[in-house]
């Protein structure tokens, strides 16, 4: 089982809209996939409760906390964790980065966004977990965009897909899809697809480096 933790001490960044994008998309092929919400505003939950289908799963960390429920869902061969966090990063947010096999950090291209990234990587270095930085919600063709890219990469690894700004994104989560499901052929779904699809090559290279450590 590998755990995805997305995490953002700015709120805004579009952080869960991914995590409920990726969840979806990290299914395909069979994958048991199970999201959890440690966000006290609840906002993948209202996701995943306005969903007409059941999967993927949602489950909270309940009295006996993440980690406990993490060794659960690990026994019952559950393939792919999506944690949804806070938008600061707490002591509870930082508990929960460390159990992460990688941690994704969304951030908007914008001066604010990028000022604020620096409390995110610091909570991550501290606790030793890769990162990978996104570039989500951005506007298409802006400068700012490549600029943001360039400015991240100064601080680790950022994806080479960004996440652009549509409104296919936010409708999809009021009714609890994604645009994957909406549009499987429209260029947000192929956005979500090849992030995926990087992340699980991150994933591979972690699991790789750690076996030959």
């Amino acid at each position: 089982m590998q755990v995805i933790v997305l995490a953002s001490q700015k709120g805004g960044s579009g952080k869960t809209t991914l995590s409920g994008h990726l969840a979806v998309e990290a299914q395909r092929g069979d994958k048991v996939v199970v999201c959890v919400d440690t966000d006290a505003q609840g906002g993948l939950t209202d996701w995943w409760n306005a969903r007409n289908l059941e999967t993927p799963a949602l489950s909270t960390a309940g009295t006996g906390g993440l980690k406990a429920l993490l060794e659960k869902l690990a026994k019952a061969q559950v393939d792919y964790v999506v944690i949804d966090t806070p938008g600061q990063v707490s002591a509870e947010a930082q508990a929960t980065i460390r159990l992460a096999d990688i941690v994704v950090i969304p951030v908007m291209p914008s001066p604010h966004d990028l000022r604020a990234v620096g409390k995110t990587v610091d909570t991550v270095v501290d606790t030793g977990r890769p990162m990978l930085f996104v570039v989500n919600r951005a506007t298409q063709r802006a400068r700012l965009t490549s600029e943001a890219a360039v400015v991240l990469s100064q601080h680790g690894t950022v994806a080479p897909v960004t996440i652009h700004s549509r409104t296919d994104f936010a409708a999809s989560m009021i009714d609890g899809r994604t645009t994957n499901e909406i549009d499987p052929t429209g260029k947000s779904a192929a956005e979500v697809r090849e992030l995926w699809a990087y992340i699980l090559k991150r994933l591979d290279m972690e699991k790789r480096s750690a076996a030959a450590t």
